[in-house]
């Protein structure tokens, strides 16, 4: 018998193929996952198939979830003001404080012992010490590459050290009025730094919104041109998510071993406007899946105007629901729900921009989820190319 082995873009398109619309491909071999600080003895089972809609809602996975259109008004709700680790979600935060303390963009900085030091535990980074790299550089290295050792580079560049960041990231909570957020470091590799999805959502839109970071969130791929080193080439963590009726605008994720898999996106979804957060979802793939469960259900279920009720009727069916407990989910049943208000926190109007025009990316050197056995707060890039 002869085998064919498939190319691994052809391997990654067709497993986001079975993403549309109805969950992952069922895959029930159990992989141990464990941080190294706390060592866990517990099994994931990383994918399942889900089916696309329960109870006449979509069938989102997330422990803690919010879709709301531009607006406010919620289209699905489940444990929407529940704090909960957020990993590399964090990143927003610091950079909006870099950007508010004042960063020279094109100012170059270079990569020290320290923070290495600060990044120690996470993922595999790109950014070797020693390496100088201007500050625009740096950021699109975290927002889009979520790389660790770009936050402590960037906050010695505003002139603020790890702690002094963090700070910075806590003031600007209060100052967003987000009183469920806070963060112990700014990294993301705390499983102190908690949040909710109505919060997330707050957060990403004030990056969006931001005229040097909103940019950022909206590339696909960027090249960054460390000096006298040969380019890094990013691929926005978020880009899983695009698919036919979804047009992502900005987002990040979020991965350690306490948070599982996070996500908060900005997208347009038939074109329409959209902000979701998907905290706590378990399978590496899960929470692509939940955005693509959400678009098929909003394709499927058209807003028409004259019927304001529809989103919220449809988010109170989903809060009193939230997912199946299937029984190759490891997390058990559904967390107990909270009441939720109908509004995000207030936030500038966003800019819902195309995004930026690129080089197309190979699949194949996309950042993708963790190995089997990821200490890291976000994934790390799968291509030989694409890491050190």
């Amino acid at each position: 018998m002869v085998r064919f082995r498939l190319p691994a873009s052809i391997a990654v398109a067709a497993t986001l193929m079975v993403l549309g619309g109805h969950g992952e491909a069922a895959r029930r071999k159990p992989v141990r996952r464990h941080s190294a600080a706390q060592p866990r003895n517990k099994h994931v089972f990383l994918e399942r198939h889900v089916t696309a809609v329960r109870a006449g809602q979509p069938n989102v996975q997330a422990l803690a979830a919010l879709v709301v259109d531009e607006n406010g008004r919620p289209v699905y709700a489940r444990n929407p003001d529940k704090e909960r680790p957020i990993a590399s979600i964090s990143k927003l935060a610091a950079t909006l404080a870099v950007v508010d303390k004042g960063i020279e963009l094109e100012g170059l900085t270079t990569i020290l012992k320290a923070d290495v030091e600060v990044a120690k535990g996470g993922a595999r980074s790109r950014l070797l010490e020693g390496m100088t790299l201007s500050n625009r550089d740096l950021l699109h290295a975290a927002l889009m590459g979520s790389d660790n050792r770009a936050i402590p580079a960037l906050g010695r560049a505003a002139k603020m050290n790890p702690a002094q960041l963090t700070a910075a990231m806590n003031a600007k909570a209060r100052q967003l009025g987000l009183k469920n957020t806070r963060f112990h470091e700014p990294t993301g590799l705390s499983t102190g730094n908690v949040s909710t999805p109505r919060e997330t959502i707050a957060m990403l839109r004030q990056v969006i919104a931001n005229p040097i970071l909103g940019p950022i969130t909206r590339r696909d791929v960027y090249d960054a041109h460390p000096v006298g080193k040969p380019p890094i080439r990013y691929v926005n963590t978020d880009h899983f998510a695009q698919r036919g009726s979804v047009q992502v605008v900005g987002g990040k994720t979020g991965y350690n071993d306490d948070a599982r898999y996070c996500l908060v996106l900005a997208c347009k979804i038939d074109g329409r406007p959209y902000y979701m957060s998907f905290l706590g979802n378990e399978g590496k793939l899960t929470r692509f899946g939940d955005v693509a469960r959400v678009a098929d259900w909003v394709v499927s279920h058209p807003f028409k105007p004259g019927s304001p009720d529809k989103l919220d009727q449809a988010a109170t069916s989903a809060v009193a629901t939230g997912p199946a407990a299937g029984p190759s989910l490891p997390v058990g049943v559904a967390a107990p729900v909270e009441a939720a208000s109908t509004q995000v926190p207030t936030a500038p109007a966003v800019p819902f921009a195309p995004s930026e025009p690129g080089p197309a990316a190979p699949v194949e050197a996309a950042p993708c989820e963790p190995p089997a056995a990821p200490t890291a707060s976000d994934p790390p890039a799968p291509s030989a190319s694409a890491t050190p």
